[in-house]
């Protein structure tokens, strides 16, 4: 097999690393990094915050809305021996928000548990 010897390529490095003869090493000159800009951010606060949560939950009101009056048929719903008659949207979010209130019922019994125990632990450990 012949073809190119590296002999031919000057100043293309050789598998070891070192350059071939007649080559300088020597490449274009990088100008140094310019320093970084540094930005001010002003730091977040809590109105800034209940800013951005205002918006977000104007945003889920919102879609919430257009749910409801998407699904205006009217259903009969079987709760705890009662049959109202309500929109499918007012009944899909009546029950999600019975779920919600059922979750943060278990969470908040929850949290009282641990806090009794850490309650029981703290006066153990005096």
């Amino acid at each position: 097999m012949s073809g190119p010897t590296y002999e031919d390529r000057s100043g293309v490095p050789e598998p070891d690393g070192e350059p071939y003869p007649g080559a300088t090493g020597a490449g274009p000159e990088v100008p140094p990094a310019a320093p970084a800009v540094q930005t001010a951010v002003p730091p977040r606060t809590r109105v800034s915050g209940i800013w951005v949560a205002s918006i977000a939950a104007v945003v889920v009101l919102l879609l919430l809305l257009i749910f409801i009056l998407q699904n205006g048929e009217r259903v009969k719903i079987n709760v705890f021996g009662a049959n109202p008659t309500l929109p499918l949207g007012v009944a899909l979010l009546l029950a999600a928000v019975l779920g919600a209130l059922l979750v943060a019922l278990i969470g908040v019994a929850r949290v009282v548990q641990l806090r009794r125990t850490a309650r029981k632990m703290a006066r153990g450990s005096r």
